[in-house]
């Protein structure tokens, strides 16, 4: 059957899809040109200035909104395995290769902020269109939440903490791990099973209002904007990173256990 045209479908659908492709490039492996990423974050704020229009209408919170965009899209979060990740990171393994996974994302987070303060300083100084700022803060912070969220997921791989499940129960594994900052039990089922609980998604909306809140340095003259957001994702991403390596090195079980997890 075909599929129906993308000028067809409801704007919701056409939305989410534009959300997720753009989410998913931007955390792509490999660098992208700042011109790249430039353009992709801007698509990307249109995007969700579309869907927030909608959920405005509809009466959505705006924190239940953007957990509800971040649940939408983390299953297309690209998640390499631990052969990849070596292969890409020039054979590196263990504690190295878990150093520069972090490495990576902290550039990665770090060029996001930088990128997204640079354009809310250029609306800062023409108020006209501070009214699409919104919009773009929001952008940034689902991608960052999404490198941060790739991060925690591939140091699981790396540790050989291996979470079972679905493509899509994974990702909402790994999501609800990035809210509360910690790894998962893979000896727990409830681990996958049980991620996206109430209590689990207001943890979920409560880390994503925060980082959006950090973001909103990023509303300052000049590039200050640009040095803040750069500068906080980086320490936050670090600080991500060497919490979940730590966490994981306590959730390696025993050898006889170690071993049915493919370590």
């Amino acid at each position: 059957m075909a599929e129906p045209d993308r000028d067809q479908q409801p704007h919701s659908e056409v939305a989410d899809s534009d959300v997720g492709e753009l989410v998913g490039r931007l955390t792509e492996p490999g660098d992208l040109e700042p011109a790249e990423r430039r353009k992709l974050l801007g698509r990307l704020t249109r995007a969700l200035r579309q869907r927030s229009k909608q959920a405005k209408a509809e009466g959505t919170g705006r924190g239940r909104w953007l957990a509800d965009v971040f649940l939408s899209i983390t299953p297309r979060i690209p998640i390499r395995d631990v052969q990849t990740l070596s292969e890409h990171h020039h054979g590196l393994t263990g504690e190295l290769l878990a150093d520069d996974l972090i490495r990576t994302a902290q550039k990665a987070t770090m060029t996001v902020g930088a990128i997204g303060g640079a354009l809310a300083a250029a609306e800062f100084a023409a108020p006209p269109l501070l009214l699409s700022a919104p919009a773009q803060l929001v952008a940034e912070t689902l991608v960052v939440a999404a490198i941060e969220v790739k991060l925690l997921a591939e140091l699981h791989e790396v540790y050989g903490v291996r979470v079972e499940g679905t493509g899509p129960q994974r990702a909402a594994a790994f999501t609800a791990a990035w809210a509360k900052q910690r790894g998962i039990d893979p000896l727990a089922p409830s681990s996958v099973t049980l991620a996206l609980g109430a209590a689990t998604k207001t943890a979920l909306r409560n880390r994503l209002m925060r980082t959006l809140g950090r973001h909103l340095t990023t509303l300052g003259p000049f590039l200050t904007g640009a040095v803040a957001g750069g500068a906080l994702n980086r320490l936050a991403t670090k600080k991500l990173g060497e919490a979940i390596r730590t966490d994981l090195r306590g959730k390696l079980p025993a050898p006889p256990e170690r071993k049915r997890l493919g370590r």
